[in-house]
């Protein structure tokens, strides 16, 4: 079960993007998400007539590792870690550590 999921309200705890908060819009691979507003860099674009693309210098959002992000709990307002508890019924289900609430999906 992955602790930081497609949609996670996330917070940049590392990089130059510290500190700013976005949405995870998805997961690259094990590693690595694309997070909404963060890691963006200047690509330059050749124009593609087929796919009605134009050319020139395009904003880009560039996966970022998830070593570097937490999970948001808003009732801290801050990053905090993730833990993973089995219920009652046998289902998994996130957790925020620092005050055992689980996570909203």
């Amino acid at each position: 079960m992955e602790k930081i999921r497609k949609g996670d309200e996330v917070v940049v705890i590392a990089g130059r993007d510290k500190g700013k908060r976005g949405t995870v819009l998805r997961r690259v691979d094990a590693a690595h998400l694309l997070v909404e507003g963060v890691n963006i860099v200047k690509k330059h674009q050749r124009p593609n007539p087929m796919k009605g693309e134009a050319g020139g210098i395009v904003d880009k959002t560039m996966p970022i590792d998830q070593s570097n992000v937490m999970l948001f709990n808003p009732v801290t307002s801050k990053g905090d870690r993730v833990g993973i508890r089995i219920l009652e019924d046998g289902k998994k289900a996130r957790f925020f550590k620092s005050n055992g609430e689980t996570v909203k999906a």
